[in-house]
């Protein structure tokens, strides 16, 4: 089966769009941040006022970060996208996973678990640590697949769900935190504070 028919056309320019920018029309909003990404559009990310005004009947997905890496959760992923292989964690009680790899200096020794394209310490026996190696993954072994049909009928979605539950039973959570990305407009003190001198 050829690689195009087994990556969707959205996948690599949604792990290669830089999200969590501040929106150029709706930057003095509550919610300008640039975290949402349309796959019917396949254009640059976009905030929650945009997705109302320009994507509302399309498939649109949202990016959230956890210590600074672009996360997605499962549970919007999966409905577009086999995620089989892809090690999950939990994150703030919901299960997500990494669209990209993430640096890690050195394997520690006796790692049972590593991803198969980048050497990352993986928790299970997963094969892959984000979904950017499950596709570098495709393109070098070809034996593995993305494609998910889009029109796949209810029943068939229900029953997938239920296996990936039944997997996802078997996982170890990990609780990371969600960092914050860094506002965009805060303010530095100069220095340190002084008091002022006593009056004599």
């Amino acid at each position: 089966m050829e690689e195009s028919m087994l990556v969707p056309l959205w996948l690599e320019p949604l792990l290669s769009t830089a999200f969590f920018s501040v929106c150029r029309t709706h930057g003095d909003a509550p919610r300008s941040e640039c975290n949402m990404y349309c796959l019917d559009c396949n254009g640059a990310a976009f905030c929650f006022y945009c997705r109302s005004s320009k994507h509302k009947d399309h498939r649109v997905i949202q990016i959230r970060r956890s210590s600074y890496h672009d996360v997605v959760r499962v549970s919007e992923i999966q409905k577009v996208l086999d995620i089989n292989g892809v090690q999950t964690y939990v994150i703030n009680s919901a299960r997500v996973m990494f669209l990209n790899e993430r640096p890690q200096p050195r394997t520690a020794k006796g790692v049972s678990h590593i991803c198969e394209v980048c050497g990352r310490t993986l928790l299970d026996t997963f094969r892959y640590c984000s979904l950017g190696c499950k596709l570098v993954g495709i393109k070098t072994k070809g034996d593995s697949t993305f494609i998910l049909d889009d029109k796949i009928e209810e029943n068939e979605g229900i029953s997938r769900r239920e296996g990936e539950l039944r997997e996802s039973s078997q996982q170890h959570d990990i609780s990371l935190p969600m960092t914050p990305s860094p506002p965009t407009n805060s303010r530095r003190r100069k220095g340190i504070p002084h008091r002022a001198p006593f009056g004599t």
